[in-house]
Parts: C-alpha cells; structure tokens; sequence
C-alpha cells in the first residue's frame, strides 16, 4: 500500500474520532462551519411550522423572525382577526395567487393551516364582518381578481365553508372595507373598490333569505389599492382611500350617496395606508408613494391635511403599518416592507425620522399587518407576505417593554 495513502488514512480516523468524541460529550462541535452547543442532546430541528417554531435570521438582535406559512405562490394580502372565537390567539389569514384563502391557527409556536376557497385566479381583497344575520357573529369576505366574492364562516365543531355570494362581472376586486359605513341605515354594510375603478355597496340578505345585493355607488378615476374606515361620533365614519391615479380621499356613505373629497394629490401612484395617533379630530395617515416616498399626513381641519415626506427609498413599497413596536410608550413608528424585500422601521426621535432594517425577504414584499399574536412582550407583532410565497412574524424578544420580568432560558 502507499505511505502516503497510509498516513492520509490515519488522518482522517483521527479526526472522525475526535468528531465523534465530541459529540458524545456535548461539546462545541463544527460541521461544514457551523457552530452549536449539543448539550448532550440530539438537536431537535425543523422547517415546517406545522410541526415546530422555525426561526429565521433577522437584520436586527432586537427582533426575531418565524416563518408561519410557506405556500408555492405569491402572498398577496396577509390580515390577522378573531375567527376561531374557542382559542385565544387571532388567526392570521393569507390570500396567495391560485386564489386561496389560507387561515392559520396558532398553537405554542407551531402554525396549522385551514384551505378554503379556490378561486383559480388571485385573491387580495378581504374584511372581516358581522354582516350576515343567518350566520351567527362575524363572517370572512375574501375576493379577487375575477370580480367574485367569498363570504367564509367557522363551524362551531371545527372547519369552515364557503360560499360565492355575488360577482361584479368584468371588474377585479381589489379593496373591500366594511363595518357601521352608513348611519341611515341598519346593520353594517361592505363596499368594494374595484379595476376598472369603481366602489360597489354589498348589502347583507334579508332575514331568511340568501340573497346578497350588489349596486354601484359611483365610478372612480382609478383602482383603490387600501383603504381605512375611522369613525366619526355622530357622523357616518370616514372611508380614507389611496389609489394608483394618486389621489387620496375621505368618503363617506350619506343619504344622497357618497360624498367625497381629495385630501392628497400626488403625481405618483399611492399604494398603502395606514392610520396613526388620534386625538380628537385630528388624525395621523402614513401613505406609501410608487416612487418610494413614504408620506405623512397630518390634519389640520375637516378635510385639511399637511404633508411631510418622512422616508425616500427603495421603489416599490407595498406594505406599511403602524403599532406598538417600541419600549417608549406612544412613540411614534412605522414599518414599510416592499420590492426592496425589506422590513424597515421608522421611527421619530426629536432630531428626526431614523430608519432600521429588521428583516430581507427571499423575494419582493406586498403586504405588512400588525397584531397582537405574543403576549410574551409589551409590544405588537408584525406579520409579511409577498412573491417569496412566505407568511413571516417578527417580534420582539420576550420580556421586551416589561419592566421587572425576566426572559427564560431559551
């Protein structure tokens, strides 16, 4: 035999040995570069959040990352609502490109997903709304690009069912907004926002009938991409839309129809909106701009508004939320997520807005929700979808914003 081939051989037993030896004991061992600590224990690992809690790497040690869902499609519209009313944790809900309508349960960290809805074609437009009399609490709408909309309702014994309940042919749905919108009237009511631009009022069947009615209210010079519903005491609350003509509006549902009025015009398409503080009349909007501006709106009277652009970056933002996610109470911070494929979080110290990258995701980003899914620490989660297929959460660590309790061992 070769020396040489003889003193490689010996080598390698060597280091297989030592390999092996280390593992039995617990200690520190590196494999292909990476390091862990086995604690004398086989390392229980997984990807799928069926079966276990997957982290994933962030941008930011004062943030975590976990993947909730991984589907084979785009995620276009990631919400969070009370569905299951028997378990405590909010589900969370993702409308993806095959025109599926995802709804996940929580359960110690492991995520289970409940298929409904198979449209063929995207979904992106849903609310969540006691609207039906025949079904008992709130009822899931979902619709989407062929114009048709789903209503989904949980079973008490477990499962859900869907239904199509009314088509605006040749239109893609792109909004839909519900809730008290019109005070002349019983019940609430849901309203569409559609491609061609267009705002639809679906009105709820009667008592014992099935039958949902569909009317146009009014044709819009371009597409609703969001829209936020803020209540007004005494008034019939104010609908705030952005759409991709540029124009940001206050509607509202009145006696002789809808009334509206253009609170912010931008040569740019507007994408996004999100509300924040409130105090009395006066309201806070963060609108996101195609160029990549990040837009507050600030008012100053009835249907006055003064703009500050807050953020220049990347183009494309296509989600943007605010909440709770600092330790300084009422501080103010939003976070924006788009084809840059980052999660970034403005915040407003007294110098200015300072901008921090949480996570990237593998593909460009369409959606940002905010909620409130761990109650481990004082501050609010953030949920992500987007072209990467993925529902991800970042939160902050537990304890975080609770003075005087400390972390377990993780």
């Amino acid at each position: 035999m070769n020396p040489l081939f003889i003193v490689l051989l010996a080598i390698l037993n060597s280091q297989t040995v030592g390999l092996l030896t280390g593992c039995a004991q617990g200690q520190e061992v590196s494999v292909a570069g990476a390091k862990r600590d086995t604690g004398g224990k086989p390392e229980e690992t997984s990807s799928d959040p069926t079966l276990a809690e997957v982290g994933l790497p962030t941008l930011s040690a004062d943030w975590a990352a976990s993947l909730v869902h991984q589907s084979d499609v785009g995620i276009w519209t990631v919400r969070s609502f009370p569905i299951l009313a028997r378990y405590g944790c909010p589900e969370i809900v993702g409308l993806d490109d095959k025109g599926r309508c995802t709804i996940l349960n929580s359960y110690s960290g492991k995520w289970s997903p409940w298929q409904t809805v198979h449209d063929g074609q995207w979904l992106g437009a849903i609310a969540f709304e006691d609207l039906d009399a025949n079904r008992d609490g709130p009822e899931l709408y979902v619709a989407g690009k062929q114009g048709n909309l789903y209503q989904v309702w949980a079973h008490r014994e477990g499962g859900f069912d869907s239904n199509l309940i009314a088509r605006i042919p040749g239109h893609e749905i792109y909004t839909l907004v519900s809730g008290n919108l019109d005070l002349n009237s019983d019940g609430n009511e849901l309203l569409a926002f559609t491609l061609p631009g267009g705002v639809y009022r679906i009105d709820p069947p009667q008592s014992g009938q099935r039958v949902f009615q569909v009317h146009l209210l009014e044709e819009l010079p371009g597409c609703v991409r969001d829209a936020v519903v803020i209540g007004d005491e005494g008034k019939s609350p104010r609908i705030i839309t952005v759409s991709r003509s540029g124009q940001a509006c206050i509607l509202r549902l009145e006696r002789g129809g809808l009334a509206s009025s253009v609170i912010y015009d931008s040569a740019m398409g507007l994408g996004r909106i999100a509300v924040g503080p409130c105090n009395g009349d006066r309201i806070v909007l963060y609108v996101t701009s195609d160029d990549g501006r990040i837009i507050r709106l600030e008012q100053t009277s009835e249907n006055q508004f003064r703009d500050e652009v807050i953020y220049n970056g990347p183009q494309g933002p296509r989600g943007i939320v605010t909440g709770r996610f600092s330790e300084i109470p009422g501080q103010e911070c939003v976070a924006i997520f788009g084809y840059s494929r980052r999660v970034e979080l403005l915040t407003r110290e007294q110098d200015g807005w300072r901008a921090e990258t949480l996570f990237e995701d593998i593909d460009k980003g369409h959606w940002l929700e905010a909620a409130e899914l761990d109650g481990r620490n004082a501050t609010q989660e953030i949920l992500l979808s987007g072209y990467g297929g993925r529902v991800v959460m970042l939160s902050r660590p537990p304890s975080f914003g609770i003075p005087d309790i400390r972390a377990g061992r993780q």
